[in-house]
Order: structure tokens, then sequence, then C-alpha cells
């Protein structure tokens, strides 16, 4: 099913949303400065292409461990994205949302779009903040958020038994 979810959305208007992460990722490498955020759209414009089966997740989820994308330094950088990203201070991450927000409303309209149009809902998501984040298989981000879940409950049970 991933495989045929991904084949219509690709032809069906995934291949111009990818290539718009891809032409403001070039845009990003161009100004030399802006290689993390180009990386980070280059790493997007590949789930942008073939979202189905796949899921966005901050890094620090997933390895349960900050790095610089997912501190300070990584929230400063998203805010830098939205606001300048791009060599000559295009809006990137604004225009990449309202391109995923438009695409989302085109395929709401039908019933049979709705898988897709959820798809751009969470690109449109991930295109105000992409710094810190990682593609994944819907089961590593599973593994990792169960992972998560049982790490969170041994150190309140550590907690819980440490103040008695």
């Amino acid at each position: 099913m991933r495989t045929i979810g991904n084949v219509i959305w690709f032809l069906f208007g995934g291949i111009f949303m990818g290539l718009a992460w891809c032409f403001f990722g070039l845009i990003a490498f161009i100004s030399i400065v802006g290689i993390p955020w180009g990386r980070a759209c280059f790493v997007i414009a590949g789930f942008s292409f073939f979202p189905f089966g796949k899921e966005a997740m901050a890094r620090d989820e997933l390895t349960q461990s900050e790095d610089i994308g997912t501190s300070g330094l990584g929230v400063l950088g998203n805010i830098i994205w939205f606001v300048f990203a791009g060599f000559w201070f295009v809006f990137a991450g604004f225009w990449l949302a309202i391109g995923h927000l438009l695409s989302a409303i085109a395929c709401f309209i039908t019933i049979i779009g709705i898988p897709f149009a959820l798809q751009h809902l969470k690109l449109a998501g991930i295109s105000i903040a992409p710094i810190g984040k990682t593609i994944v298989t819907k089961e590593v981000a599973a593994a990792a958020r169960s992972a998560n879940t049982n790490a969170n409950a041994e150190v309140a049970n550590l907690r819980a038994n440490s103040s008695h």
C-alpha cells in the first residue's frame, strides 16, 4: 500500500514540492553559510518525494541524546530558516509551508485525496522548523518512542523510590 501511495503521490504533485525543497536547498548551499539549512532541505526533499511509510521526528527523540540541531542552536537555526533562509533572503520556510497548505486544500476537496492532504499538512509543519529533524520509517519511529517511554518510566520509578 505504501508503494502505491508513494507512486500516486509522486506523479500527482509530490514531485513539484520535492523539487521546491531541492531548489531552496541549492540556494542555501550556494550561500555557503546556508549549508546546514541546505542539508535539511535535501533530507526533507526525499521525504517530500515519497512520504508514505516514513515519518519525520526530532533527532533527540530518536537517539535520546541532544546534538547541535536539537539544542538551543537548532531553535535559533529554525528561526533564521523561517525568517531569512536563502541567499537572497527568500522566505523559504514560509513559501514551502504555503505550497504544502495549498496542496493539502486541493487534496481535501476530493474524498480520495484526504490521505495525501494529511501528508501535505505534516510537510507544512516541517517547513516551519526543519533543523533537528530526521526522516525514519514508521516502524523505527514507533520503536524509538517505545524506548523513550520505557526510559522515562524507569527514571520516574527511580525518582519515586529515592524520595521514600
